[in-house]
């Protein structure tokens, strides 16, 4: 996949539990050239199931025999954060194209660690922050790469959310989980919009934060404040708490000349306040929302013409400013 011409890429995933069940599995069979040949899950009659719902020829409960199976050409790896290091080293050494659920990993010691691998061999490497991708983001890029707000000096992301039923009564859930996610779901959704503003912005060169567990309901920290610092010198700011009663999802880019307004999650229209004058648009995202992610994996390596906006190095950066918010490193 370094560089020879090929026409069809053969798919397995580590992992075919809820995520890949709308958001993203059907997309790897919806985009031509790509197909999925196999999964694995744990349990190995979850595995057939899906593989006959889907209509997968191969499952297995052992990943280590879907990554060294020869019909495999690429790995998509959609299990929990603390095992992608241990199946993504396990598919490098395979010499397979990998494609890693977000975050990375729980650290960014561990992503290094992944991205070295990869990086060492010569083989692409993408991380699933599909945001990246989507016509609504690419929108708002537009506008900032038009000047529509002038010159960007600040953005701001306030992200509350009530704790779930899950957390409440101390089911088990990964996504609050120290060992797994230590700033719990600031890990599974802080990491979509902290990607995305170094897409849309460039690099942060500083960050720092605040964060602790305010509600006692699990391990993980659930209240997290930050400020960063972009390379082109714009600043920024974010609030992420899991235990309001108020759900709120709003991103607000301020410029010399206006403001751009959005949500990183909810289907909600863009706005552009120009003062005198604001656009409204709403672009709908498609129903298996991976899909313009996964088209852009098959334009970088069947048509290798494309490089693809989520990749080892950019998800790296997104590591480490996860770590230097939480304080670990």
């Amino acid at each position: 996949m370094t560089g020879k011409k090929v026409n069809k890429i053969r798919w397995g995933i580590i992992g075919c539990g809820n995520v890949t069940e709308v958001k993203s599995g059907p997309a790897y069979q919806k985009v031509e050239g790509f197909q999925i040949i196999a999964v694995m899950r744990r349990d190995l009659e979850k595995a057939k199931d899906y593989a006959k719902r889907h209509g997968v020829p191969k499952y297995y409960n052992d990943a280590e025999k879907l990554i060294d199976d020869s019909e495999v050409d690429a790995v998509y790896i959609a299990t929990p954060p603390d095992s992608h290091m241990y199946y993504a080293l396990k598919v490098a050494d395979a010499g397979k194209v990998c494609c890693i659920e977000k975050p990375m990993s729980p650290s960014y010691e561990e992503s290094l660690a992944i991205y070295t691998s990869f990086n060492q061999k010569k083989i692409p490497l993408f991380v699933a922050y599909y945001r990246r991708s989507l016509p609504r983001f690419l929108q708002v890029k537009i506008w900032l790469e038009n000047k529509e707000i002038g010159e960007v000096r600040h953005l701001n992301w306030n992200l509350n959310q009530a704790p779930g039923s899950m957390d409440l009564s101390g089911a088990e859930n990964w996504r609050t989980e120290s060992l797994v996610a230590p700033g719990g779901y600031f890990d599974d959704l802080a990491s979509h919009g902290l990607d995305l503003f170094a897409f849309l912005l460039g690099n942060i060169k500083e960050a720092s934060g605040m964060s602790l567990n305010q509600q006692g309901l699990y391990s993980a920290k659930d209240a997290v404040a930050a400020c960063w610092l972009h390379d082109a010198g714009v600043t920024g700011t974010g609030s992420w708490n899991f235990g309001c009663e108020q759900s709120l999802d709003r991103v607000e880019i301020f410029g010399s000349k206006g403001k751009i307004s959005f949500s990183v999650f909810e289907d909600e229209p863009l706005l552009l306040d120009q003062g005198e004058e604001t656009q409204e648009i709403f672009i709908k995202n498609d129903r298996h929302i991976q899909y313009a992610h996964v088209q852009n994996m098959k334009k970088q390596l069947l048509d290798q013409n494309f490089n693809h906006p989520s990749n080892g190095t950019s998800a790296l950066h997104t590591s480490w400013v996860m770590d230097k918010i939480l304080g670990s490193i």
